[in-house]
């Protein structure tokens, strides 16, 4: 069997982050059989598999862009549930939708309310921009200026509560996406 090429050994990877982000979320609402350690020697051989890559002779602009995006999302998977396990280790209860609301998760999702927090303003600014390897077209005061505008238009216009911000990447190129939330009615 020949050996696998740069791309299939990134679809491979690809697939591998996916499994693990859901192992991770098996793990986090208590699903039978998901343990910490086989979770973790999971994202350690994804790792490894992420450094091998990069000392790869990689086959062009599209392949280093790609592997930096794979990259991205498995530091940024790492820090969530990195966060969440030590969460969970001081004892804080379960990590559960309140906490994954609160963290600075550009791709998975930020959730608005009232005002834009600082910490929401950089992580997307970061996975727009620096991660992605572009040249900002603007400054993270603009940027700010910005989602705020945003925020007010979805707001008026739906009469949403909150606006969950995310970066996804469609075409090869990183997005902006703005999806309305609104809170569930109060029970009586």
């Amino acid at each position: 069997m020949p050996p696998l090429t740069n791309s299939e050994r990134m679809d491979r990877l690809e697939r591998d982050l996916i499994q693990m982000r859901i192992h991770y979320e098996r793990f986090f609402n208590g699903a039978p059989g998901a343990d910490l350690p086989s979770v973790e020697r999971e994202r350690t051989r994804i790792g490894h598999e992420l450094r091998k890559l990069r000392n790869a002779n990689l086959n062009g602009v599209e392949e280093s862009f790609r592997l930096a995006s794979l990259e991205a999302r498995f530091a940024s998977y790492s820090e969530l549930f990195g966060r969440r396990v030590r969460k969970l280790e001081e004892g804080d209860g379960v990590a559960g939708q309140r906490e994954a609301e609160s963290s600075p998760d550009a791709q998975g999702g930020l959730v608005v309310g009232d005002r834009v927090e600082d910490s929401t303003v950089e992580a997307l600014f970061r996975r727009l921009h620096r991660e992605a390897g572009s040249r900002p077209r603007f400054d993270l005061a603009s940027f700010r200026t910005y989602l705020e505008r945003q925020l007010t238009t979805i707001r008026s216009k739906t009469g949403c509560d909150r606006v969950e911000f995310r970066v996804a990447e469609e075409d090869g190129k990183l997005k902006l996406k703005a999806r309305p939330l609104r809170s569930a009615p109060p029970s009586a």
